[in-house]
C-alpha cells in the first residue's frame, strides 16, 4: 500500500472514532458541581498546610487513567509556572481538565476545550483561577498595548482594568480579581453547554503565591 493510501486510511479511521465519540450520549457527571468544589477546597487546604502532597502521580494512577479520563473539574488558569492547578489543588492524574493561558483568558480554542470536558468527560464545575502578582494583568495596568502577540493579552484584560478603577485596596489585586470574575462571566455567556448547563457551576478564585491558599470569589 502506498504511503498516501495508508495516510488516507488512518485519517478515515481517526475521523470515524471522533464521529462515534460525538454521537455518544454525554456521560453522567463524574462528580456534582458542589461536591467538586468541596474537593478542590480540601485539596488546596492540604497543599497550603502539608509538607507532602497526597496527589503525587504514581505508576498505578497512570495505568488507571491511560484509557479514559473522568475529571471532576475544569480549571481555566494562568500559564504562570508557579500556579499549576494540579499542584495547588493537590490532585492527581486524570482529576482536573486544565486550560491555561497567560492571564487566564479564553478564546474559541479554550471554549471548545471547556465544552468538550463538560459534554464528553463529565466535568460539571468550571473554575477560573487567577493569581497574585499576575504578570499579564500587571502589563495591562501599565499600558493598553504591548509588543507582538502579548498585545492580545493586555487588550483582553482591559475590561478588568476599567472595572477595577476606583475600587478600594491595591489596584493590581483588584484588577486580578475583576479579570477572573469577568472571564468566568464570559465562559457562562459563551460556552455552548446545551442541556448540561443547568448542572454546571462556574466560579472564580485567586491563588496567593505567598501563602498557597485560594480565595474564592462570590458566584
Amino acid at each position: 500500500m502506498k504511503t498516501t493510501s495508508k495516510l488516507t486510511v488512518f485519517t478515515t479511521i481517526a475521523w470515524l472514532n471522533v464521529a462515534a465519540l460525538l454521537a455518544a450520549d454525554p456521560p453522567a457527571a463524574s462528580v456534582p458541581a458542589d461536591a467538586a468544589l468541596a474537593k478542590l477546597k480540601e485539596g488546596n487546604l492540604r497543599f497550603a498546610t502539608s509538607e507532602v502532597s497526597q496527589g503525587k502521580p504514581t505508576a498505578a494512577r497512570r495505568t488507571e487513567t491511560a484509557q479514559a479520563q473522568h475529571p471532576f473539574a475544569i480549571i481555566v488558569a494562568c500559564a504562570d509556572s508557579r500556579s499549576g492547578p494540579e499542584l495547588v489543588f493537590d490532585q492527581n492524574l486524570g482529576e482536573l481538565f486544565v486550560v491555561r493561558t497567560a492571564g487566564n483568558l479564553i478564546d474559541d480554542h479554550a471554549l471548545g476545550s471547556i465544552e468538550y470536558a463538560v459534554a464528553y468527560a463529565g466535568a460539571r464545575l468550571i473554575v477560573v483561577l487567577g493569581h497574585t502578582r499576575c504578570g499579564a494583568v500587571t502589563a495591562a495596568l501599565e499600558s493598553d498595548h504591548a509588543p507582538g502577540h502579548i498585545d492580545s493579552l493586555v487588550r483582553d484584560i482591559q475590561p478588568a482594568v476599567i472595572a477595577a478603577k476606583g475600587k478600594p485596596g491595591d489596584a493590581l489585586d483588584a484588577t486580578i480579581t475583576e479579570n477572573a470574575r469577568l472571564v468566568a462571566a464570559q465562559v457562562k455567556a459563551k460556552a455552548a453547554l446545551g442541556d448540561l448547563a443547568k448542572e454546571v457551576r462556574i466560579v472564580s478564585a485567586i491563588y496567593d503565591l505567598d501563602t498557597g491558599k485560594i480565595e474564592w470569589t462570590k458566584d
